[in-house]
């Protein structure tokens, strides 16, 4: 029997683009390698949000060839949309197909062993059943692109992300893709096209079968989680969805990842104030705290407008957790701005901070910018902001101290820190999203009311 297995890169939204894939190759009759140098196809699931990013997977690539040279490997993601010549490159791979062309990937690989073996025969894939009119060869030759315009794409690829081997006690299910927004160092919406939401009922249908399953939080996410539903007709809005589910499933535990801070508003503060079965966690990325980079940056805020979003939360919700991601070195960015923005977010009760380093995307307006900062100051600031992200982190740990909280255990594996220094206890996950140590075995997936005692409490 055939074997695959998925090489996954970046987000939340391409985990659950993976997991619907698996699943649909699964129902083809594959079974799931135990790792990429036994499996047969190899399907390398990429992210460009940075230059990074994009190297990683060429690296895996490279990487796989070369432990498994038979391997029929296909890259696909948002790298794969954005850059495919660039891929098909690459030694080992047979298919570039990219995001606009995503829920083709099963039947390209039933291509493979419904007819010729030879992954450089041209006709060993029915072009017909592909979207004749957009495949084409790479320029090596070797490998064939499946790609065309994401913005024509009307469909959403989704499935909960559950992890590997029954390990990951809190699914994530993704109800929205793609962007609308323009910010200047963003690729996002040039390789997943425009907002588009999951029906309301398919993601009651999702989660009450979840439930049933036995998982107790769940988490929902999105590219722009905030725009969910305002493609659909009629318009729905991401607090209405959150009552259907409050009302229409037993779900104990809702959590919502990332959300743009003027999709805040009173009224979904509130709604969290009033349920304890919405976890108290506000994710809203800030990026600078200096109204002039933000203006550069083509974010719809400014710093007032973020504060004030932040101090509403911290009013009705005083215990939340509330996280940022914040860039360093964006173009034109000045020792002042820099200042500003550690000066912003120390003024704001944080609770913890993802720190990124500007990297430059090709056809996006800020890569045009002619005031690009230099790697070495990049570096000196992000490392600040890291610093500060640290200080905040331990501020909100120990004003969490003495508290009791109802904390959900975890498996071993979902924490950073080694299994040695877990000895002894089980690692649980606060509603304000605090990592805890809970004395004794306890298998994952249990409630568990918990008093914080000391430092030594939060993994």
């Amino acid at each position: 029997m055939s074997s695959f297995q998925i090489v996954q890169f970046g987000c939340r939204a391409t985990q659950a683009d993976a997991a619907a894939i698996e699943a649909q190759l699964l129902a083809q009759g594959l079974t799931l390698a135990g790792e990429t140098a036994t499996a047969d196809v190899v399907v390398v699931n990429t992210c460009t949000v940075t230059a990074s990013a994009d190297s990683q997977a060429r690296d895996a690539i490279r990487k796989i060839c070369g432990t498994n040279p038979a391997a029929r490997i296909i890259v696909t993601g948002c790298y794969a949309q954005r850059a495919p010549d660039e891929l098909a490159k690459l030694p080992g791979v047979s298919w570039v197909i990219g995001n606009s062309h995503k829920p083709q990937i099963p039947a390209v690989v039933q291509s493979f062993f419904a007819g010729s073996a030879s992954r450089n025969e041209s006709n060993f894939v029915s072009l017909a059943a592909l979207a004749r009119s957009t495949a084409r060869y790479g320029e090596s030759g070797a490998a064939k692109i499946i790609t065309g315009d994401i913005f024509e794409q009307t469909s959403l690829l989704s499935a909960p992300v559950l992890g590997g081997e029954g390990n990951h006690t809190r699914p994530t299910l993704k109800i929205q893709d793609g962007c609308n927004s323009r910010c200047s160092y963003c690729v996002i919406p040039f390789v997943r096209g425009k907002s588009r939401s999951l029906a309301p009922d398919t993601v009651i249908e999702e989660i009450q079968k979840m439930v049933s399953s036995g998982f107790r939080e769940i988490i929902l996410s999105g590219i722009n989680l905030g725009s969910y539903g305002r493609d659909l007709s009629p318009r729905v809005e991401l607090a209405d969805l959150i009552v259907r589910i409050l009302e229409e499933t037993s779900l104990q535990r809702l959590r919502i990842s990332s959300i743009e801070p003027l999709d805040v508003t009173k009224d979904l503060i509130d709604l969290f104030a009033s349920s304890d079965r919405l976890a108290q966690h506000f994710h809203m990325p800030l990026q600078s705290g200096s109204d002039r980079i933000l203006a550069a940056m083509h974010r719809r805020y400014r710093a007032g407008h973020y504060a004030r979003r932040v101090q509403l939360i911290r009013e009705y919700l005083p215990h939340a957790a509330i996280g940022t991601d914040v860039m360093a070195g964006f173009p034109g960015e000045s020792t002042a701005d820099h200042d500003v923005t550690l000066a912003f977010i120390e003024s704001l009760p944080f609770t913890y901070l993802h720190v990124f380093s500007y990297s430059s995307r090709p056809g996006t307006k800020a890569a045009a910018l002619c005031e690009q900062v230099e790697s070495a100051t990049i570096k000196n600031r992000a490392r600040e902001l890291r610093a500060l992200a640290e200080t905040k982190a331990a501020v909100f740990r120990r004003s969490q101290i003495g508290r009791t909280a109802s904390v959900l255990t975890l498996h071993r594996n979902e924490t950073h820190r080694n299994e040695k220094d877990q000895e002894g206890f089980t690692p649980a996950l606060s509603s304000n999203y605090l990592r805890l140590r809970v004395p004794g075995e306890w298998p994952p997936n249990q409630w568990h009311d918990f008093q914080i005692r000391q430092e030594r409490d939060f993994v």
